[in-house]
């Protein structure tokens, strides 16, 4: 990882779009600050994409969709995408599997967790799983005292066992049935919604992420950009970002943010 300030100036000014996280990335503590949110919202007046790709919930989503500054929101690590289309007042929303196998999913999903929590001491549902549509979310350090990598390491293995996927986040173990991660949906908002061919334009995208969930946007994006606190995780995400910031959490998120804008000043 190179520091984000090596990032030549001819590519800064080049950039398109922001895509980013949420946890520990926009947010710091679990909040999320002024000077994040007035980030997104310079962002989004100086018409770039602002599009956040996270694992939180299709309830939060909808919210995040029709009121924070975005153009769209990646949700349950590419369960979706919520696009609300602000002239018609409508919400638009495109999952990777349909009603009845999300349904079904749901069940798989509730059976799981009920042995993951009999299995792993500690752990909990996560305090906004009744909002999910595609994924289940295990707490291990949000609401919880903390676990220990072996701790998260055997929920990622019960996942796995049932042949779900499983990422890790900055707070969560989530785990899902389904061929799709956070990049797949990325991929298919940006053609469907925006007209870009990301395989092509991939470069005039920043992605900003901190925890292994993020992995394989950064290895996506050939300018992908870690906040400071992605060394916390350190061999446990299997593609490191490009670049890295000075500051941890919103605080990092800004200062991309803050080189950006500044581009041709």
């Amino acid at each position: 990882m190179q520091p984000l300030d090596s990032l030549p100036v001819d590519v800064l000014c080049r950039i398109r779009g922001v895509l980013f996280d949420i946890d520990d990335t926009l947010t710091t503590d679990g909040q999320l600050s002024a000077k994040s949110y007035n980030a997104m919202e310079r962002l989004h007046q100086r018409r770039f994409n602002v599009i956040p790709i996270t694992g939180r919930p299709a309830g939060w989503c909808d919210h995040i969709a029709r009121m924070w500054p975005v153009d769209a929101v990646v949700g349950e690590n590419g369960s979706f995408y919520f696009r609300y289309n602000r002239i018609d007042q409508r919400l638009d929303k495109r999952f990777s599997v349909d009603d009845e196998h999300r349904s079904d999913n749901r069940r798989r999903l509730q059976e799981l967790g009920n042995v993951i929590l009999s299995e792993v001491p500690g752990c909990a549902l996560a305090s906004e799983q009744r909002y999910r549509e595609s994924d289940l979310a295990i707490d291990y350090c949000e609401d919880v005292v903390p676990l220990g990598e072996t701790d998260i390491a055997h929920i990622v293995q019960l996942f796995h066992q049932a042949g779900a996927n499983a990422k890790v986040s900055s707070i969560h173990v989530n785990g899902w049935f389904g061929d799709y991660d956070k990049l797949t949906m990325t991929r298919r908002l940006m053609a469907e919604c925006f007209g870009v061919d990301l395989d092509a334009e991939r470069e005039r995208y920043l992605f900003v992420g901190d925890s292994p969930n993020d992995a394989p946007m950064f290895a996506y994006f050939p300018n992908s950009i870690g906040v400071a606190n992605v060394v916390d995780f350190g061999d446990q995400i299997s593609s490191q970002p490009a670049y890295v910031t000075k500051q941890r959490c919103g605080a990092g998120f800004v200062e991309v943010v803050d080189s950006l804008l500044s581009c041709g000043e």
